[in-house]
């Protein structure tokens, strides 16, 4: 199962500054820039699939995964000098990510053994894989990058190297012109507002009233409680559609946010009926502002995804029905159903406050809303398991 030591590694991501060098009006940082790339290559893969090509769903999820952690081991190397070493010096960059890989190892034996399989073969298979798998994911890598520097250049147009990276960027993006998402993003079709909307989540800090180190985004708080919720799935042996759901349910779970913004769980308790009401406006809002920035079919997906995030669901002749995951694991771990674990991507998004609050209390800041916030989640979960998995021990890893 997910321990303690993977958990926080993934979670460094959120301290790991991007464009270090460079005046930026906003931190950016790893995680929401990776928490974007995935966003992005959900919307490059659903436009191959319109035009009747295979894309492996669950190839882009690890890669994405495997790539963020390779990424936060080898944080001190800039972009431009890993990739001169990737393509100029085959030798030397097998050799880094066979470092990358023995420190990734330990964090890995509490997973499905087929993970630490997948991620030898991430890191030194470069030919294994499908051309349109990569393509995606490459495209989504680069995309993403050139989202941020559109920032950096609207502040300061005229810096050391800026009409140089925008060039490079424009043409590290050129090959990747026959995607059809691709086009539609750099010709500024709709699809490149749903894009900037789920970009601007980066913005909204979690915890706001409450000083944090380091601060998290909703944006990065997606990502994260994704990948949780994708490894509780592998661990139960999830069907193919089950994965996909899990991953990307849970990588949307925020979007409504987008309009509402982050409101805080005591806030929404406060009132009787206010969790009812918000969910009502979110739900609306979802239909008048995001429905129209998405393809034909794409918002019934999104929308499957978002509501009652947090129930266990499955689909039967295209009804939606609620299940247990425990029923799902019994019963509906089948393509047919397109299950959804609600119940992990509950626990995979109090795992994530948890590590906002404990990685906080670890640098000293020990405000009251960080204690309390961090004691009723170690009560709600004791005694829990779920689908065989102990989410007690998950919790209790932290307390040695």
């Amino acid at each position: 199962m997910l321990r303690r030591e993977l958990a926080l590694q993934l979670f460094e991501a959120f301290s790991m500054q991007r464009w270090n060098d460079m005046i930026r009006p906003v931190e950016l940082t790893e995680m929401d820039k990776h928490a974007h790339k995935m966003i992005i290559a959900y919307c490059l893969g659903k436009y191959e699939e319109e035009k009747g090509r295979q894309v492996n769903w669950d190839t882009i999820i690890t890669g994405g995964i495997f790539e963020l952690l390779r990424r936060i081991v080898i944080s001190d190397i800039k972009s431009p000098i890993y990739r001169k070493i990737k393509k100029l010096h085959p030798d030397v960059f097998r050799q880094l990510n066979k470092w990358v890989y023995e420190q990734l190892k330990p964090m890995f034996e509490g997973l499905p053994k087929e993970m630490n399989t997948e991620l030898k073969h991430y890191l030194f298979d470069t030919n294994k894989g499908d051309d349109l798998t990569k393509k995606i994911l490459e495209a989504s890598h680069i995309y993403s990058s050139f989202w941020e520097f559109q920032i950096i250049q609207k502040v300061h147009p005229t810096g050391y190297k800026i009409e140089e990276i925008e060039r490079v960027l424009k043409n590290d993006l050129e090959p990747f012109m026959d995607l059809a998402g691709m086009r539609k993003i750099i010709c500024k079709g709709k699809i490149l507002n749903f894009v900037d909307l789920c970009g601007q989540l980066r913005f909204q800090i979690r915890w706001s009233q409450t000083p944090r180190l380091p601060k998290t985004s909703v944006l990065g708080h997606m990502l994260l409680v994704a990948i949780f919720c994708y490894l509780f799935a592998r661990e139960v042996n999830a069907c193919s559609k089950r994965l996909y759901n899990n991953f990307f349910s849970a990588l949307f779970h925020d979007l409504p946010e987008a309009m509402t913004r982050d409101i805080l769980s005591p806030i929404k308790r406060s009132v009787e009926g206010m969790p009812e009401a918000i969910s009502k406006i979110e739900e609306e809002l979802a239909e008048k502002e995001i429905s129209p920035l998405l393809e034909d079919g794409w918002f019934e997906e999104i929308k499957y995804f978002t509501r009652n995030e947090y129930e266990s669901k499955i689909k039967i002749k295209g009804r939606v029905k609620h299940v247990t995951t425990e029923k799902i694991n019994e019963k509906y771990n089948c393509d047919d159903y397109a299950p959804i674990d609600g119940e992990f991507i509950k626990i995979a998004d109090d795992l994530s406050a948890y590590l906002e609050a404990y990685t906080a209390n670890d640098l000293g800041l020990n405000s009251k809303h960080l204690q309390d916030g961090r004691r009723k989640i170690e009560e709600k979960y004791k005694g829990r398991a779920i689908a065989g998995i102990s989410i007690e021990a998950l919790f209790a890893d932290f307390a040695m």
